[in-house]
């Protein structure tokens, strides 16, 4: 792993390029990303899968995908059922705690079901932002609720229903995409809240599961921390608050690199972002150009971040799909009672 560079990438199609491949086997990502363009029937996903491995070498390299459920949802029938957003779930813990968190643990177990046998690691989940009033909808009703406790317990049971199928999850957006009233994929959102509130509302979810092995950053500034970088390529925000206070040591990745709320050009956003403390440079859309330019900033994973990637591996387990059929039978009828 130690040749392994500190970066997760995607790829454009739904099959690898000889120039992707090529690229890869040159540069050694240390994990691939998945989108819907890059899934399209069952056969040609396993094999895409098979090949990202094949071009560095490691059967264990892992690969991610963002399957939370509702509009943010990369595998579609007839791979895997269309689930609902997180927030039916909240809706659902409001009229019955102990079906919401059932409800929450079984989606989970379900995606492992269905990521798994295509040889997926990683699910981007859970999502652990908590909105404010007036938000931006990039959240909405990706958010288990407004109430940092349920957010909380529901996260918790969604991470837990993960892992008990054999995938890694992954928490987001630390420390709290919840109070940006702009969608990060288009601007740089500025969050003007003290850091007594954030410390009450934003950052409890984060806190309470800073034992999960791995966090996906938030490009979203927090002006009471640091007001001129977002948490991403904040080594104030990194160090201080998602490190320190938060108390989160697994492995940190920045969310994509080639959304516009960073600036600069995309190795000065490599650059910026493992000086920050980010263990991982994450790079989405498969644009060869952007690619290259990352990995020509992006260094080799060594000292902590080494560390941390190899914590996160030995967690890996065989998935189990024994109770499949009784686990989507009793999700089913969950939310047959809140319908």
């Amino acid at each position: 792993m130690s040749e392994s560079k500190a970066m997760i990438l995607g790829v454009s199609g739904a099959q690898l390029t000889k120039e992707e491949a090529t690229f890869f086997r040159g540069e050694m990502p240390w994990g691939f990303i998945l989108f819907a363009r890059n899934v399209k029937e069952h056969n040609q996903l396993s094999d895409l899968v098979e090949a990202m491995r094949d071009c560095v070498g490691r059967p264990d390299a892992p690969i991610f995908i963002d399957q939370e459920g509702g509009r943010v949802q990369r595998l579609r029938p007839p791979l895997a059922p269309d689930y609902p957003p997180a927030a039916a779930l909240g809706e659902l813990y409001f009229r019955d705690r102990e079906a919401g968190l059932r409800a929450a643990w079984l989606m989970s177990r379900q995606h492992a079901f269905d990521l798994a046998r295509y040889g997926i690691t990683a699910d981007c989940l859970p999502v652990l932002d908590v909105p404010v009033e007036g938000s931006s909808d990039v959240i909405g009703s990706r958010a288990y609720g407004k109430d940092p406790q349920v957010v909380t317990a529901l996260g918790r049971a969604a991470a837990e229903g993960l892992m008990a199928g054999g995938l890694l999850p992954v928490m987001k957006h630390i420390p709290g995409h919840g109070r940006a009233f702009v969608d990060s994929h288009h601007e740089l959102p500025k969050v003007d809240a003290s850091l007594r509130d954030l410390r009450k509302h934003d950052f409890v979810p984060f806190t309470a599961l800073n034992d999960l092995p791995m966090a996906m950053t938030g490009h979203v500034v927090y002006t009471a921390i640091d007001p001129d970088n977002p948490a991403t390529t904040s080594g104030k925000v990194i160090s201080e608050i998602i490190r320190a206070e938060i108390g989160f040591d697994g492995l940190l990745m920045s969310d994509d690199t080639s959304m516009k709320a960073l600036s600069g050009d995309f190795s000065e956003r490599a650059k910026a972002i493992l000086a920050a403390g980010c263990d991982l440079v994450l790079h989405c859309n498969g644009v060869m150009e952007e690619m290259s330019a990352v990995a020509r900033k992006t260094s080799g994973l060594e000292g902590g971040s080494l560390e941390r990637a190899r914590r996160v591996l030995s967690r890996l387990k065989p998935a189990d799909d024994t109770e499949e059929a009784s686990a989507r039978e009793e999700f089913g009828e969950l939310l047959n009672a809140v319908a």
